[in-house]
């Protein structure tokens, strides 16, 4: 490839009188030089000439600018240049001079100087670099397949504008079998649909990098990809065992933790989360979720009783809170287990029947010794061991009553008098034969029956007066008589003067029949 560089001048051509302008100017060949060059001689880049140069030696050529007599020289007679170094083009891929042409004996320049340029030719000798890693991406397990995840870019630092040396395309070296990348995006895509973080929480990829468009001959460059695989709720909580044995004592008290039970789920952070209810079983236990561990806590709703039922099986069931839809197919999201609860016996104190107390009625005439009643207790362990009674004689500090210790009759002991006190309440203690720390009270009211043993009194004393002039009939006084007893259809008196005054003609006394009285009037 030659081009001239053309300067016009002004000659004088023979003929008639007038001028004609011709041309004169820079000839000299195209430069290029090929990058990395590694022969030992100069590389020759090209040559300069002008069409004044006629061959005989009279002209010098020079050459100044960038890289002039070190990287490049000329030779002053031919124009010939040369490269005296090694070039890199990714380092700097052009250099600009300027060329002059002198008289070699007056060095008065014959031409203007001028500009050209020497271009480094490419040569694809850089691989292709991934600048941005280290890589990590992510993607959801059980994404479909083409699922996208990340995208690599390899740069390559040859001449993208000539050859092939700067295109690139991608493919995947270690990992192929659950990934794919596009070769021309760099874009790296599922290439499975199972993949499972509960198998392998992560992959490890190599992704290669080739230029000259993947071609025979062309560089490559590779980088690590790690790929994490994200959790979804693809899992259901589940057991460990199918039964879990646990006693508690009869005697627990409403709230008592029974036991711990934990399902596990192979997710992790929130599709973890699971609450428990009870399935079967729920009348005497509950059950709650232990927030930080994420227990089922089986603890007591209503008092146990080992002579009643001694083992309990509660169903306790796991639920995700969190499921997803798109995995509702896999199957049930919940598990169920077995809590087999044993109630352990204690020594318990007598239970009175009636558990309330017992109200008893006695005559108050009644003899000393007579029977008032009978209070019950039985031991409740399945042992059945014999009870005592006996009286807190705090409560009958009189000792107006006892009791038989085998029996639990109540008989009297001294005389009673409804008047004085209408009511007894005592407390009878139950203890176990041979254990008198189990020992139970119950409240025994007593209730003192009347009978007619009071006669009628006086309200009060009294005393009548009467003037000697009062007339026949004339009111004198009203008398009011009290009777302590309680009979239950109430008192019917009748009033009489006493013999020693029934004969006293000058008083009489008025009762009226058949009427509830309390009074009489003379």
């Amino acid at each position: 490839f030659e081009f001239a560089l053309v300067e016009f001048c002004l000659v004088q051509n023979e003929g008639p009188s007038s001028l004609e302008r011709v041309k004169r100017g820079w000839v000299w060949n195209q430069f290029f030089v090929v990058e990395e060059y590694t022969g030992t001689e100069p590389l020759y880049v090209g040559k300069i000439h002008t069409d004044s140069d006629e061959g005989e030696g009279n002209i010098k050529y020079t050459i100044s600018g960038e890289g002039a007599g070190s990287i490049f020289i000329i030779d002053e007679l031919t124009g010939d240049i040369h490269a005296t170094e090694r070039l890199d083009r990714e380092e700097k891929a052009f250099y600009t001079l300027r060329a002059q042409a002198r008289d070699r004996h007056s060095n008065d320049p014959l031409e203007p100087e001028s500009e050209f340029v020497i271009k480094v030719q490419d040569i694809n000798d850089s691989e292709p670099k991934f600048l941005e890693g280290p890589y990590i991406g992510s993607v959801a397990e059980l994404s479909p397949i083409g699922t996208s995840v990340m995208k690599v870019t390899a740069s390559d630092a040859d001449d993208p504008t000539y050859g092939s040396s700067a295109r690139v395309v991608y493919s995947v070296l270690d990992g192929e079998k659950f990934f794919t990348v596009d070769k021309h995006t760099g874009i790296i895509m599922t290439a499975v649909a199972d993949l499972d973080r509960e198998t392998q929480d992560r992959y490890e990829l190599v992704v290669k990098a080739t230029d000259m468009a993947g071609q025979m001959g062309g560089l490559s460059g590779s980088t690590t990809v790690t790929i994490v695989i994200t959790d979804v709720n693809d899992n259901p909580p589940r057991f460990p065992q199918k039964m879990y044995q646990f006693s508690v004592s009869e005697g627990a008290a409403v709230g008592t933790p029974v036991g711990r039970v934990i399902a596990t789920d192979a997710d992790m952070g929130e599709n973890t989360d699971m609450s428990y209810l009870i399935k079967d079983g729920g009348e005497l236990f509950k059950v709650t979720t232990d927030v930080e561990t994420q227990e089922a806590v089986v603890s007591i709703k209503k008092p146990l009783d080992f002579e009643s039922k001694r083992t309990h099986n509660v169903v306790v069931e796991a639920v995700n809170k969190h499921v997803d839809p798109r995995f509702v197919d896999l199957g049930s999201f919940r598990d169920q287990t077995i809590v087999r609860v044993s109630v352990l016996d204690i020594d318990e104190p007598p239970i009175f029947q009636p558990a309330e107390g017992a109200i008893m009625e006695v005559q108050e005439d009644a003899k000393v010794g007579a029977l008032v009643g009978i209070v019950t207790a039985r031991d409740p362990d399945v042992k059945n061991k014999p009870v005592r009674f006996s009286i807190d004689r705090t409560t009958d500090q009189e000792m107006i009553f006892h009791i038989d210790p085998d029996s639990g009759a109540i008989t009297l002991g001294k005389i009673l008098d409804r008047e004085t006190a209408g009511w007894h309440n005592i407390t009878v203690k139950a203890v176990e034969a041979d254990n008198h720390t189990m020992v139970s009270h119950s409240a025994v009211s007593i209730r003192i029956l009347d009978v007619n043993d009071n006669p009628p009194e006086l309200a009060t004393p009294y005393e009548a007066s009467i003037c000697e002039d009062a007339k026949p009939g004339q009111l004198i006084h009203t008398i009011s008589v009290v009777d302590r007893d309680e009979p239950q259809s109430g008192h019917r008196f009748y009033f009489t003067l006493a013999p020693e005054a029934s004969s006293n003609r000058h008083f009489t006394l008025w009762d009226v029949k058949d009427i509830l009285l309390s009074e009489c009037v003379f």
